[in-house]
């Protein structure tokens, strides 16, 4: 029988107490995307270190354009034009302006820069103003983006094409990371063949092994095929014992259900050290999760069926490699989640958390989620679904028009 089943948040809450590789290494700034800081990042220098326009125009004293308008314009000298890129040569006298661009470094003097749309030069020395402009208008300061010694990206951020934006902005082009956790995947049963084998009467090709896989890939894990491993106690507690050795975690799909020939669980009890920390979870599909630990190295034990591992991998081994992989801070909303509104009635036992894929489409400008049920062997119903839609166990199903949340795949 199973153990007593958990809930999906008493195995989140399991999972925020694993720990994931301790090393880091350093990495250049073009292989950092997706990367964890190790550390945290403390800024060298000031951002942008020098007073800058965030306009076209002219850079002025603004007191002198203090009551410009369009029937009473103020008119200043033009002393000469800022050179992009380069420190000006000559400040700025009372009653003076010069023609700056976007991103100019502004002169000696001047404290704020008059938009083009509100100057007009009469001649090459004259230019009127027709618009008061404060001190600091259109003018980002030394220290308005990052100031010197600002903890500016914090250790287990994962490094995004923004927050590349900020290293490359500081000159670090090197920067510690967390390792790449390695994930050993191992594919079980009689019945798994490889994918460039055609499948005698009763054998499957291996899915599971390539889409959890890929999930790693894309979560920043390195995944370790170790291949298929036929219904036997002994081949499976050699592999399972050479990924511990190899990996900082196992993923094992298929045998984790009750059954004469669900092996998983004997494996695991059979090891030294190895403590099993659930058997059972009360979702559909994913019933059969098994999740054990021995030392800093996690095992799972997924359903064999490859919509049950796939939805399970959504669920529960995303939020797991993003504790591993080092990322921290509190948890967000799904990215990518969306609002629909349910095509049909959906039934639902109560007592289990229901994982129903659903397709997305547009109907008289509503966006509406179409239940897409198939058994949970049935893999060609997830490729079309465009995510997930949770029925919680405290109800016995969701009705038609019901305003519903969809997790993309992705998230």
């Amino acid at each position: 029988m199973f153990f007593q089943l958990k809930t999906v948040e008493d195995i989140l809450d399991i999972i925020g107490g694993l720990d994931g590789p301790a090393d880091e290494t350093r990495v250049s700034l073009t292989d950092a995307l997706d990367r964890v800081l190790a550390g945290d990042v403390i800024s060298p220098e000031a951002l942008p270190g020098f007073a800058r326009s965030s306009m076209d125009g002219f850079a002025v004293r603004a007191r002198d354009t203090f009551g410009a308008t369009e029937g009473l314009p103020a008119l200043l000298e033009i002393s000469g034009e800022v050179a992009m890129g380069a420190e000006p040569d000559r400040g700025i006298a009372p009653g003076q302006a010069a023609r700056i661009a976007t991103g100019g470094m502004l002169p000696e003097g001047a404290d704020a820069v008059v938009m083009v749309e509100y100057s007009q030069a009469l001649d090459e020395r004259t230019v009127e103003v027709s618009r008061a402009v404060s001190p600091l208008e259109n003018v980002i300061g030394p220290e308005d983006d990052v100031r010197k010694g600002e903890h500016v990206l914090p250790r287990g951020t994962r490094l995004r094409p923004r927050e590349l934006g900020v290293l490359a902005g500081l000159g670090l082009d090197g920067v510690a990371v967390v390792r790449r956790p390695v994930i050993a995947v191992i594919s079980t049963g009689d019945e798994i063949v490889p994918v460039d084998r055609t499948p005698r009467p009763g054998q499957v090709r291996d899915i599971n092994s390539h889409t959890l896989s890929a999930f790693c890939t894309r979560l920043g894990a390195e995944p370790l095929g170790l291949g298929l491993v036929p219904d036997r106690f002994d081949r499976l507690r050699e592999r399972l014992l050479h990924g511990l050795e190899r990996a900082d975690s196992v993923w094992i799909s298929g045998g984790s259900s009750v059954g004469t020939r669900d092996l998983t669980v004997q494996v695991l009890e059979s090891i030294d050290g190895m403590e099993i920390l659930a058997h059972g979870v009360s979702i559909s599909p994913g019933k059969p999760t098994i999740l054990a630990r021995r030392g800093r190295c996690t095992v799972w034990g997924l359903p064999g069926h490859a919509a049950s591992a796939l939805v399970v991998a959504e669920i529960l081994l995303g939020p797991f490699l993003r504790r591993i992989t080092g990322e921290r801070g509190e948890p967000l909303p799904p990215h990518g989640s969306v609002e629909a509104e349910l095509s049909r009635n959906i039934e639902s036992a109560p007592g289990r958390d229901d994982f129903i894929r659903v397709r997305l489409h547009r109907k008289e400008g509503r966006l509406v989620a179409e239940p897409l049920f198939g058994k949970s062997g049935l893999i060609s119903p997830l490729a079309r679904a465009d995510g997930l839609l949770r029925v919680d166990r405290f109800t016995e199903g969701l009705y038609q028009g019901a305003r519903v949340t969809v997790r993309l795949f992705g998230a």
